[in-house]
């Protein structure tokens, strides 16, 4: 026990110093808003989470007490999960709040249960992890040695967008103004959506890399640079290990 425990508080800090605000103008760190939501959600909410990134944030950031829930598509994978859940979830509870972290793709696929939700009055509050992306994808495309590929999404503005099915639409796309609109969007009585612009090349890490996806990694980045697409290593080093070290 005494093990586990001392390993968990070293794994912790090590995800703790990630979730920063360090980004200056740019986009924002996924692990930063997950960190900034959990801390302003309610004791007793129910958050769910697309597949793939939005999971990984979630588990790593949210707080369980006995009293949040947490659900997602944990074993099936079936992406776009999120804001289904949310409805079913805010439909046996009115008064509860639901919280829907959705992947930009994920949002897209479903994207009519905005509708769904206005149609039954039901006031979930949606954060969209926007990074223009299919991530998670891209992720295990390099994990494997491949240059991504039809991973790319043209997205609309999906505060615009919510704002015009009768939700309140934020848009943050600054580290600084993300308390403020959060503070905001969970406090509205009605469905609320917030579009956060996040990091695209921030790796979601696993805990233990096997020697095959190092392998995998490397022959992406070689493939990626001999492709002519070596300005996105350069935006890879710089999101996740120069903007870190030279902070």
């Amino acid at each position: 026990m005494k093990k586990a425990q001392t390993h968990y508080l070293s794994a912790r800090k090590g995800l703790d110093d990630l979730a920063t605000e360090d980004t200056g103008d740019g986009p924002l760190r996924p692990e930063f808003v997950a960190r900034t939501l959990n801390e302003m959600a309610s004791d007793d909410a129910v958050f769910t989470c697309d597949v793939g990134t939005p999971t990984v944030w979630a588990s790593r950031y949210l707080t369980m007490n006995g009293r949040r829930r947490l659900i997602g598509s944990f074993n099936h994978g079936s992406m776009a999960c999120a804001l289904p859940q949310a409805c079913g979830a805010q439909a046996v509870d009115e008064g509860r709040q639901v919280i829907s972290m959705s992947g930009d793709g994920g949002l897209s696929m479903l994207m009519g249960e905005l509708l769904t939700a206005k149609q039954n009055r039901l006031p979930i509050k949606v954060v969209v992890f926007n990074n223009g992306a299919l991530a998670f994808v891209e992720l295990e495309m390099k994990s494997t040695g491949y240059v991504n590929f039809g991973t790319d999404l043209d997205d609309p503005d999906f505060s615009q967008l919510a704002t015009s099915c009768g939700f309140l639409g934020l848009r943050v796309v600054r580290a600084s103004g993300l308390r403020e609109s959060l503070a905001k969007f969970l406090a509205h009585d009605r469905p609320a959506l917030i579009d956060v612009r996040v990091q695209r090349q921030e790796l979601s890490m696993p805990p233990t890399i096997t020697i095959e996806q190092a392998k995998g990694f490397g022959l992406y980045l070689l493939h990626a640079v001999l492709s002519g697409r070596g300005d996105e290593v350069v935006d890879l080093a710089e999101t996740n290990w120069l903007s870190r070290w030279f902070k």
